[in-house]
C-alpha cells in the first residue's frame, strides 16, 4: 500500500478538476482498505470511487483512499437468471458490456452511465426507465467506524430516486466494497417506451444487446465523453412535482414534458426548464452548459470547481425564480 504526499486529483475525477489531495492511496483489497481507514498518521478520510459523480471545489485534507476493488464471479445460476457479484472498483460500463457479452439482460438501459459499481447505489443510478434497484440483491459494505464488513439487502438500502440509505442516513458511514445482481438470461423484461429509444431502434428487434446499442447511441449524441469534455453526466435531479404544483406549470407552459409517478406526483425534465432560459451553450470562462444537453455542466479545459459551481447556483437560482420548482444537485459536491 503506497501513499502518495500531495497528489493531484485531476486524473481521478471526470470534471477534470485540478485539486489536490494532502495524502492519496489506491487500495485493491479489502485488508489494504482496513489498513488505510486505521492508518496512524491521518484520522481524516476522504473516499474516492469514479469521481464521476463528484465536483472538488476545494483540495482534500488528510488521506484521500481510492477503493479500486476488482472482480466479477458468478454466485448462483439457475435456466432463468444469474446473480453475479462485482468488487467496486469495477467500471460501471465495462461491467455492462460484460453482462451483455455473457447474454444477460438487465442492465442495458443503464449502459455508458459513467463511474464505478462501488458508488451506484448510493445514487441508485438510472436511465431511461430502469433504475439499479430494479436488479439490486445486495451488497457488502465496510463499516467505517470500527472497518467491520456488513451485508446489506434491497429493504436495507432504502433505495428513492437517486439516492438511498448510504446517501442519506447511512452517509460517511460505510464504504460498498462489493454489489450483488440478478440478471435474466431469457424472458428479459425489456423497458422500450422512456426517452428515444423506440424511435431509435428502428426496426432492430428489441433485445438486451439492441436496447443497449440504441442507448449509447442516444448518450453520445447528448453528453460528451469525459476523457475529451470535462463532465459529471447529469448534474440535476429531474424534479419531482406535486399534481397542483406541475397543473399551474402546466397551464403557463402546456409543452412541457412530463412523466406520471405511480404515487402521483409528477417527474418533470430538469434540461428542460434550463434550455428554456437560454442556458444551453452559456459558457463562463471555461465553465459552461453543454451545448447539447442542458443538464449538463462541463470544463472547457481549466474551470475550477468553484467556477462549475457558482454556474450551479445561478442556474437553480434562474430555475427558482421562473418556475418555483427547486433543482437538487445530483453531483456530489466536495
Amino acid at each position: 500500500m503506497k501513499i502518495i504526499k500531495d497528489h493531484s486529483l485531476q486524473q481521478w475525477n471526470t470534471f477534470g478538476i485540478n485539486e489536490t489531495a494532502a495524502a492519496f492511496v489506491s487500495v485493491t483489497s479489502v485488508e489494504e482498505l482496513k489498513a488505510a481507514l486505521v492508518h496512524p498518521e491521518y484520522s481524516e478520510h476522504f473516499i474516492l470511487g469514479g469521481g464521476s459523480n463528484l465536483l472538488l471545489t476545494q483540495p482534500i485534507k488528510g488521506l484521500c483512499v481510492h477503493v479500486n476493488l476488482k472482480g466479477i464471479d458468478l454466485v448462483e445460476e439457475n435456466d432463468q437468471e444469474v446473480i453475479v457479484e462485482v468488487q467496486a472498483g469495477e467500471n460501471w460500463h465495462d461491467f455492462v458490456c460484460w453482462s451483455l457479452a455473457q447474454g444477460y439482460g438487465g442492465l442495458e438501459n443503464l449502459s455508458l452511465i459513467p463511474g464505478n459499481v462501488g458508488t451506484a447505489p448510493i445514487q441508485n443510478i438510472g436511465a431511461y426507465g430502469v433504475e439499479l434497484k430494479d436488479v439490486f440483491v445486495g451488497c457488502t459494505a465496510l463499516r467505517r467506524k470500527d472497518v467491520v464488513l456488513e451485508d446489506f439487502d434491497l429493504n436495507q438500502v432504502e433505495f428513492g430516486y437517486r439516492t438511498s440509505f448510504f446517501k442519506t442516513k447511512g452517509k460517511n458511514q460505510y464504504i460498498i466494497c462489493s454489489v450483488r445482481f440478478r440478471l435474466t438470461k431469457q424472458k428479459h423484461q425489456l423497458v422500450t417506451h422512456y426517452g428515444a429509444i423506440t424511435t431509435t431502434l428502428g426496426d432492430s428487434p428489441p433485445s438486451p444487446q439492441s436496447i443497449a446499442k440504441a442507448v449509447i447511441t442516444i448518450r453520445q449524441s447528448k453528453i460528451p465523453d469525459p476523457a475529451v469534455l470535462g463532465n459529471s453526466g447529469s448534474f440535476f435531479k429531474n424534479p419531482v412535482l406535486t399534481k397542483q404544483d406541475f397543473d399551474a406549470l402546466q397551464q403557463r407552459y402546456p409543452q412541457l414534458p412530463h412523466y406520471p409517478q405511480t404515487d402521483g406526483t409528477v417527474k418533470v425534465p430538469a434540461g428542460w426548464l434550463i434550455d428554456i432560459l437560454g442556458y444551453k451553450g452559456k459558457r463562463i470562462g471555461d465553465a459552461g452548459v453543454h451545448e447539447h444537453q442542458a443538464l449538463v455542466l462541463v470544463n472547457y479545459g481549466k474551470a475550477t470547481g468553484a467556477e462549475i459551481l457558482s454556474l450551479a447556483r445561478e442556474i437553480q437560482k434562474a430555475v427558482y425564480t421562473e418556475f418555483a420548482v427547486t433543482l437538487e444537485s445530483e453531483v456530489n459536491i466536495y
